[in-house]
């Protein structure tokens, strides 16, 4: 069985808004909607649960594989924790051998066709990464003012989501970052990796962005 956690506790300060930017409405429906409904449609997901607080919770589309909500933690990684343990909490003991897809509510053009993908891909793996590749040369510096030295680009990849992951494992992984290792994780395969999780990539979407700059914003209203 394969459970969506939708990440929607973000504050979304870097677009100025006066909300969250997962809440901003755009051709009558607000932005965590669009991979909400995504989701509903797919055949790949049996539940879908929200990381959202409290105040926004009544505003956000119920679809009907909509299961339950998770507090927002001090940080994403520790939101994701929160999703993790109250997913957990709900299955049976019989039901943990589980997946579970993370997306960001803030990326609204998630397609059935990259779940479905996640999920094909997770088969004899711990979890699945969809990647892009990069497009520009990459340096290193030490000190943010001289290049130290060339990064091999053909090597270098850009992590995505929707993110799948055995339930259980990556429960474990998560906790084996506590109660402090784990505020500094940005990407949600950074637990897996650090456990020796077997993690795949797979190719990403280019249009599946994260909306977090007002260019985004605008990129996101024009392709609507």
């Amino acid at each position: 069985m394969n459970i969506a956690l939708v990440l929607a506790g973000g504050t979304g300060t870097r677009l100025g808004a006066d909300i969250p930017k997962q809440y901003i409405e755009v051709r009558g429906k607000m932005i965590i909607d669009y991979c909400l409904e995504t989701m509903e449609h797919s055949n790949d997901i049996a539940e879908v649960w929200i990381v959202a607080d409290e105040m926004w919770r009544e505003h956000i589309k119920k679809v009907d594989k909509f299961k339950g909500y998770a507090c927002p933690g001090r940080n994403r990684q520790l939101s994701i924790y929160n999703g993790l343990k109250a997913i957990e909490e709900s299955l049976a003991d019989k039901e943990k051998e589980v997946n579970v897809l993370i997306h960001d509510a803030a990326r609204p053009f998630l397609t059935e066709k990259l779940i479905r993908e996640c999920v094909k891909a997770v088969e004899g793996h711990d979890g699945v990464l969809p990647v892009l590749p990069m497009k520009d040369t990459v340096y290193y510096s030490e000190d943010g003012k001289v290049i130290s030295s060339l990064i091999n680009r053909d090597k270098l990849y850009a992590g995505q989501a929707p993110e799948l992951f055995r339930l259980q494992p990556y429960i474990q992984a998560n906790e084996a970052l506590l109660p402090d290792k784990i505020l500094l994780v940005n990407g949600s395969t950074e637990p897996a990796i650090m456990a020796g999780m077997d993690i795949v990539m797979i190719p990403g979407d280019e249009n599946n962005y994260k909306i977090t700059t007002k260019t985004d914003m605008k990129r996101f209203t024009e392709m609507m």
